[in-house]
């Protein structure tokens, strides 16, 4: 291998186990994050208790993370247009290492909130810019299965991640869990190094030219369906612990089977996410949010038994899945020239959906509706997200994307 630098075109031809491998070190990326984004939630009380403060007030530790996404995501893809993109997802990891480190050094509720809060930061632009050197790396016919396989890392942390490392700070102390998942980044940096071949960065990129994203209607529409739609997910999902208890009225220890039924779901649905986005962004995103919202509104009656409300959980979990995959793959097309803040921008509007869910969720309990009245929260949420879509879809019917010609005839046949 000599020193020039090495184009997509070439790797695809000349060393396809390369690309694999490449793919493959991008997803420890996805893992690790996906482990340090929701291992909170597994030990809250524990880090209560070790910062001194109620478990409510813990919870803010979980948001100030999801800040840091939101935040985090543009901010970082404007500012990072231009340079090399291996070297960005190695400086991204550098910061999510140091973000781990820090929290597990905390010494007060403050400076946890604030760690909490940076390692956040590089959450969103790290699985934007995957997503782009996944995609380049691969035919176009390829692409929504490359960009799925990076996001599977995230998938598959749900099921062997988090709850390893939540085992491991329940018994060597929360702290260590974040440890863990700093050496899970440092693993990132040596896998990208060695795994990720270098491409060209793009030139004309600047912060100017990526933040334009912002002015095109089609982002705002994409984001909003995901902000809004996918949050249905997250009204059901957020309850899910005392739905079990209260409303399927099995006993705790049937709580981790719940979840783990749930990250099989989202296993399967990433795959098949990135299948179907080769053969239809638009059909699929239409298809899987109304999927969405009929399997939320039946979870409301399955939720009583505990065969059908597993069985109904795993179909939520598959189609919320396909949704995050396929708005990924929209935001990247719709954004045009500003790829990397368009790639980056999907994670902000999940994690905008994951606070708009849980606040639903949380406001029809406060009102007496019962623990079953989230999923028709969720169902409403995700007819919601259908509905932007199909004005999307309206949209782009009357001013499609310039390099979309393709979709545009797509887009023709959903409305005959």
């Amino acid at each position: 291998m000599t020193g020039t630098v090495e184009t997509p075109a070439l790797l695809r031809t000349a060393a396809p186990a390369r690309v694999g491998w490449a793919v493959l070190a991008l997803a420890v990326g996805g893992f690790a994050i996906g482990t340090t984004e929701f291992v909170t939630m597994g030990l809250l009380p524990q880090i209560a208790r070790g910062v001194h403060v109620s478990i409510p007030a813990a919870g803010h530790v979980i948001s100030a993370y999801a800040v840091g996404v939101v935040v985090g995501a543009p901010l970082i893809a404007a500012l990072g247009a231009r340079l090399p993109r291996k070297g960005l997802l190695m400086a991204l990891m550098v910061a999510f290492v140091a973000g781990n480190l820090a929290a597990s050094l905390a010494g007060s509720y403050g400076a946890l909130v604030a760690a909490r809060f940076f390692t956040g930061l590089p959450h969103g632009a790290y699985f934007g810019v995957a997503s782009l050197v996944a995609a380049d790396l691969v035919s176009a016919d390829r692409r929504g299965r490359a960009v799925s396989r990076v996001m599977l890392g995230l998938a598959v942390a749900n099921v062997a991640g988090v709850p390893a490392a939540t085992w491991l700070g329940q018994h060597l102390g929360w702290r260590s869990a974040y440890v863990a998942v700093a050496v899970l980044g440092v693993l990132t940096i040596t896998s990208v190094a060695l795994a990720v071949p270098r491409l060209p960065r793009n030139p004309h990129a600047t912060g100017r030219s990526e933040l334009r994203a912002f002015t095109r209607l089609q982002v705002w529409l994409t984001l909003a369906a995901g902000a809004i739609g996918f949050g249905g997910m997250f009204a059901m999902y957020s309850y899910i612990a005392p739905t079990v208890l209260h409303v399927t009225g099995v006993g705790q220890g049937f709580v981790p089977l719940f979840l783990l039924v749930f990250g099989a779901g989202m296993i399967a649905g990433t795959a098949l996410g990135g299948r179907l986005a080769d053969w239809s962004v638009l059909r699929t995103l239409l298809v899987a949010f109304a999927a969405m919202g009929l399997l939320l509104a039946l979870f409301t009656q399955t939720a009583h038994w505990l065969v059908p409300a597993l069985a109904t959980g795993f179909g939520i979990a598959v189609s919320t899945s396909v949704v995050a995959v396929v708005l990924q793959m929209r935001l990247m097309h719709v954004a045009g020239d500003a790829e990397t803040i368009g790639a980056a921008l999907n994670h902000s509007a999940l994690n905008l959906a994951n606070a708009l869910g849980a606040w639903l969720g949380g406001v029809v309990i406060a009102a007496g509706f019962g623990y079953t009245a989230t999923s028709w929260v969720g169902a409403a949420l995700a007819v919601g997200g259908l509905l932007v879509m199909l004005v999307s879809v309206w949209v782009h019917l009357r001013r499609p994307v310039t390099s979309g010609a393709a979709e545009t005839a797509e887009a023709s046949t959903l409305v005959g």
